[in-house]
């Protein structure tokens, strides 16, 4: 599904994610987050009161699914993909991000997204974010974001795989209008970046610090604890260095995972 610019009260909120270009034999493009609004000096601040919640989280069919992880471009780090059979679709796995900027708790739901927390995890026990940047920064009226999850820190690395967005873009029902609205992302929240192709999650995921603007085609896997929170907030207060012609740029405090262990 084609990602479209959305005009909303005077702010532009370009969906599509830049900094990547190119794709593998596969198709499985790199990834990337949603592109930062644009605003100006005389622009109104962003009132996230006109955009709805999120859907509800749709019951699971059965316990488990099958995945599918297709093979993609070269991966950053070597890892193997993960199980794709009889992947469960209950319970919660908690997975700790040591960072150079302090403790990044996540608690991930295999309720909503279960081949996403699949992977995730996967990839947390074979030290794949391990000594890794968190690569972007957003601070722009509409998007707060921290990115993170490419060894290679320059947006365009992933595991060698991709995979299909699960919630909330799997609340709806397929070609309907409402995935190309707007609502809110709330503060605490933890998603896939993707490329704006379909099957292109890998491995790039994005901490949102407040409450932000996008269409439901962004995977939210789980949320951040309090003391991550504490934590990403403390990043974004520092800034970024604009590098980035998506928006945002390199947090102005560098970050590094330096652990991610799975309890």
């Amino acid at each position: 599904m084609k990602r479209t610019p959305i005009l909303v009260a005077g702010v532009s909120l370009a969906v599509v994610l830049a900094g990547c270009s190119g794709s593998s034999e596969s198709g499985s493009p790199p990834t990337t987050t949603p592109e930062a609004a644009e605003t100006s000096a005389a622009a109104p601040s962003l009132d996230l009161s006109q955009f709805g919640p999120l859907p509800p989280v749709p019951a699971p069919a059965a316990a488990t699914v099958d995945c599918t992880y297709a093979e993609g471009r070269p991966a950053a780090r070597d890892v193997t993909p993960p199980p794709t059979t009889g992947v469960p679709t209950e319970g919660n796995v908690s997975v700790n991000l040591t960072t150079s900027a302090g403790p990044i708790g996540l608690y991930l739901d295999r309720t909503e997204a279960p081949c996403t927390v699949n992977s995730f995890v996967s990839l947390a026990q074979q030290g794949y974010f391990d000594d890794t940047p968190c690569h972007r920064l957003v601070t722009s009226e509409g998007l707060k974001v921290l990115q993170c999850g490419d060894p290679t820190g320059t947006g365009t690395g992933g595991p060698g795989y991709g995979f299909d967005t699960e919630y909330p873009e799997t609340a709806f029902a397929p070609g309907d209008p409402q995935l190309s609205q707007p609502v809110i992302y709330p503060r605490g929240a933890v998603a896939m970046a993707n490329s704006g192709i379909p099957g292109s999650n890998g491995s790039q995921f994005f901490l949102v610090y407040a409450d932000s603007v996008l269409p439901p085609s962004y995977t939210i896997f789980g949320s951040i604890d309090d003391d991550g929170l504490v934590t990403v907030e403390d990043i974004a207060a520092a800034g970024d260095d604009g590098s980035m012609p998506a928006g945002g740029g390199a947090p102005n405090i560098p970050v590094e995972i330096e652990t991610a262990v799975v309890s």
